[in-house]
């Protein structure tokens, strides 16, 4: 599984990072950053409950 963030709709909440810092953050410009490639299965509930936290759908998640 993987995680995409689509910048044009991004806006910097910062909600997936509070729910899933191992695989989230925030740049000192308000950017997101995608800290994995591919989300362990460890961490996959977390990382699919921050995508869907986010309040303008800017994260989707790849299972390819």
């Amino acid at each position: 599984m993987r995680v995409e963030v689509d910048r044009a709709r991004c806006e910097g909440h910062g909600m997936c990072e509070d729910a899933c810092p191992e695989v989230f953050r925030l740049d000192d410009d308000g950017e997101l950053e995608i800290l994995m490639d591919r989300i362990p299965d460890e961490l996959r509930r977390k990382a699919e409950s921050a995508v869907r936290l986010c309040p303008v759908a800017a994260l989707t998640v790849r299972t390819d």
